[in-house]
């Protein structure tokens, strides 16, 4: 009972902090930061049509970085219905970012996210962000190699989660991931002028990976490697989120392109995660004040310290199963 009651009193100061703020401050902010990356992208392919290499390599930024805030921040603030207060809304942007900007299946996106990592995350077998584990590689080829990737096995994957799935779902999916990547192909040949299928394809690679690598190393820092607990011994939800999960500090570049929630605000966002990235920012001295004077673990830690941790112990951190934690006489 005493867990139970500092996760509402928590709750109630996080809501009245919620209940005092503006719309602009619950979700204008971050739907102005997306609106700005769908706004970059048609200077982005005029560029890639200069004959000017430093023109054309701005094009790529350009794409890669609006790319990146759609795909990353979009995706993930749209899997929690954080974009509207409608739910019919919430799921219209739930499919246009996941599927046709993020070339992956909406339901498997919230059912993994939202339902499985969110719910029993550090839960062994449910929640340990175990589903981007790939103990056959290296260390150097899952850290650095993998990544760039991504946008060729995104795809790939959300087909394998399309088993046993409804048809209507299944060719909604076809067609929204199918319409997102052709309308990406079409805009280079016929906006930015690619002569041949193969440069429009590496193209869309190299901008669609731009940031895989820092998606995959942030989705395995803040929660691989912390106390990982059994699905049939689990803690109170305040000691399940504040000992699983990790904030990286401010970043110029990954705060705007991941959004806070994913980076600096991460503790935050696992307690609220119905906040937006905004709100994470704005309710972050109040819940590292409390968790700090109630003696609940805050944890933090550089980006660059946390790659060393993983490159050196790679085996057994990612090969070998993780220790169950045993909170033992704080529960």
């Amino acid at each position: 009972m005493e867990k139970e009651s500092l996760m509402m009193e928590l709750t109630r100061l996080v809501q009245t902090i919620v209940k005092q703020s503006s719309w602009w401050e619950k979700r204008g902010v971050d739907c102005s930061i997306l609106a700005a990356a769908f706004l970059c992208l048609p200077p982005a392919f005029l560029l890639l049509s200069s004959p000017q290499l430093p023109l054309f390599s701005l094009g790529v930024v350009l794409m890669g970085v609006s790319h990146g805030v759609i795909t990353i921040k979009g995706t993930h603030l749209a899997s929690h219905g954080s974009l509207s207060e409608s739910q019919t809304w919430a799921k219209v942007w739930a499919v246009f970012f996941i599927e046709i900007c993020g070339s992956f299946s909406s339901r498997a996106g919230v059912q993994g996210h939202i339902k499985m990592h969110h719910a029993h995350t550090n839960i062994i077998g449910l929640g340990d962000s175990s589903v981007w584990k790939v103990p056959s590689l290296p260390r150097s080829i899952y850290l650095f190699i993998a990544p760039l990737f991504v946008p060729i096995i995104t795809p790939l994957v959300a087909i394998s989660h399309l088993k046993e799935q409804p048809l209507a779902h299944i060719a909604r999916t076809v067609l929204m991931v199918s319409l997102g990547l052709y309308s990406h192909y079409w805009l280079l040949i016929n906006v930015s002028g690619f002569q041949s299928t193969v440069g429009a394809l590496l193209c869309m690679l190299v901008c669609r990976g731009m940031f895989s690598m820092p998606y995959i190393h942030v989705n395995i820092f803040q929660h691989i490697g912390l106390p990982m607990f059994s699905p049939t011994s689990r803690p109170k939800r305040v000691y399940q989120m504040t000992n699983g999960v990790l904030n990286l500090p401010r970043n110029p570049v990954l705060d705007w392109i991941f959004g806070h929630s994913l980076i600096n605000c991460h503790v935050e966002h696992h307690l609220f995660p119905f906040l937006s990235d905004y709100m994470c920012l704005k309710v972050k001295p109040v819940v590292s004040k409390f968790l700090t004077e109630k003696k609940l673990p805050y944890q933090q830690d550089s980006y660059l310290s946390r790659l060393r941790l993983f490159y050196h112990k790679y085996q057994e951190l990612m090969v070998f199963a993780p220790p169950i934690t045993e909170l033992v006489g704080i529960q």
